[in-house]
């Protein structure tokens, strides 16, 4: 089986250089070979790619911006292998990785599969609280770490594998972003597809983001889940509505302050505090743990009130989502 690795990117060349790095420590002993997409970048990896000439078998393509899910169908159109793996261009892939693959697909195949994500002792201190909030059971982001069902999982496009069959019944990935690797796990099962968590095949992610770039990301997030919803209503799930029942408990715990009632705000006060704990336990840093905190507020506000916002327009009063987002679709 050869497996070809997609990478979409975007003005990243350093984060190229480091993915590219990684790769060529790779304990793997097969060949495998890498396809760079260019998505109409102003800023260009062309050359860090020539650096790995000599290293990796690496073919790099440069084409008009239309987005990351287009440029990953782009990509497994022009590769050559049985098997193609998608990672985000700010991932660092551990050398073992295409060992862990490869042994999981031997042990029970699958076509298609998704990976969790975990920090670097190098990240920076806002990287591992994003981390922490994107990961942790304790939050929404539990699904990324490995906590959701392992036969009944939703791959993330930022470690996903895919087989050419699966590829060429479905055609890949849609025209919204981000929702685009759910609505193909969900499009893969109609098909008659399996996907799965591969627990060990981890990637470090190094999501280079700022608070508010976290916030805009979450909260398109919550945007996409009730269109998702509103086209596969078989599959959705009350968990999807907790960041905005979050939101407005929240709201409600200070309203019943006026009648001198506190019990549930201080429940959420109780709840952040158990965040910050475990988090500045994990990391090893109380620094990180006030960090956590804030990643999680910005988590479950920026989530729930696109979700709420979404859910009115999307599902009350029924409007086209390309209408009431165009901002989630990106052009063919």
């Amino acid at each position: 089986m050869l497996f070809s690795l997609i990478i979409p990117v975007y003005n990243r060349p350093d984060e190229v250089d480091e993915l590219l790095e990684s790769l060529s420590q790779s304990d793997f002993k097969e060949d495998f070979e890498i396809v760079i997409v260019e998505d109409g970048s102003s800023l260009k990896c062309e050359d860090v790619v020539r650096k790995y000439d000599q290293k990796l078998t690496i073919s790099y393509y440069y084409k008009d911006n239309s987005g990351p899910g287009n440029s990953r169908n782009y990509g497994m159109e022009k590769a050559k292998g049985d098997y193609f793996i998608i990672f985000d261009s700010d991932c660092i892939i551990p050398k073992n990785y295409l060992t862990e693959v490869t042994n999981a697909l031997q042990e029970n195949y699958v076509d298609c599969f998704g990976g969790p994500d975990k920090a670097l002792a190098s990240f920076s201190d806002i990287q591992k609280a994003i981390n922490f909030a994107m990961t942790s059971f304790l939050t929404t982001g539990g699904i990324r770490g490995g906590s959701e069902k392992i036969n009944k999982f939703q791959p993330r496009s930022f470690n996903m594998g895919l087989s050419r069959k699966a590829f060429e019944a479905s055609n890949g990935f849609g025209n919204i972003h981000p929702g685009e690797d759910p609505d193909l796990s969900i499009r893969l099962w109609e098909l008659g597809f399996e996907t799965r968590l591969f627990s060990n095949a981890y990637v470090y992610h190094k999501r280079r983001i700022d608070w508010e770039k976290f916030t805009i990301q979450v909260n398109k997030f919550g945007k996409a889940r009730p269109i998702l919803n509103s086209w596969y209503p078989q599959y959705n799930k009350l968990t999807f509505f907790f960041p905005s029942a979050f939101i407005i408990g929240l709201v409600v715990a200070f309203g019943l302050l006026i009648f001198n009632r506190d019990r549930l705000l201080q429940l959420y006060f109780a709840y952040f505090f158990v965040l910050f704990l475990v988090s500045s336990f994990q990391n090893k840093s109380f620094k990180i743990g006030y960090l956590s905190m804030k990643a999680i507020w910005k988590q479950f506000y920026g989530y729930g009130i696109g979700f709420m916002e979404s859910f009115i327009k999307v599902i009350i009063l029924k409007q086209k989502p390309e209408k009431a987002f165009p901002e989630l679709f990106f052009r063919k």
